[in-house]
């Protein structure tokens, strides 16, 4: 009996590491498609502008500091903002106005500011986009012709 069981208890220890040498197989597989799909994610580019605010957020940066100033031991987020959230909603489109203003002035901004850095970026390029365009360019001028 005894030689069976060292056999068994050598068979386990056979499995064990088999086993560990599976999961191991397995965590690098699962590393290697988290690496790829980080990879495929397009990369942000740190010099393209912001997106504009819409007008809630215009109001909720005065709102906060307001809030704050009344509420000074608030350490919530989300207070700060559910009380916002329902401030925005009983205001008046009169009261909204001021707001929607200063937020169609930043988005005006911002488009600019998109524009200059698309031109930027074309520029930079000297790829496939700006080649494409003239060609179009050219074949309505010929049409025109």
């Amino acid at each position: 009996m005894k030689g069976g069981g060292a056999k068994g208890a050598l068979s386990k220890k056979g499995e064990e590491t088999n086993l560990k040498k599976k999961k191991a197989a397995a965590v690098d597989e699962k590393a290697k498609k988290r690496q790829a799909r980080k990879e495929r994610k397009a990369k942000k580019d740190p010099n393209k502008p912001k997106r504009a605010p819409s007008a809630f957020f215009v109001f909720l940066e005065e709102f906060r500091k307001t809030f704050n100033a009344n509420n000074p031991g608030n350490k919530s987020v989300s207070a700060v903002g559910k009380a916002g959230g329902d401030k925005w909603k009983s205001m008046s489109e009169a009261e909204k106005a001021p707001y929607v203003a200063k937020a169609e002035k930043k988005k005006a901004e911002y488009e600019k500011a998109l524009k200059a850095y698309n031109a930027k970026q074309s520029g930079d390029a000297g790829g496939d986009e700006s080649d494409k365009s003239k060609s179009e360019d050219e074949e309505d001028d010929e049409e025109e012709d």
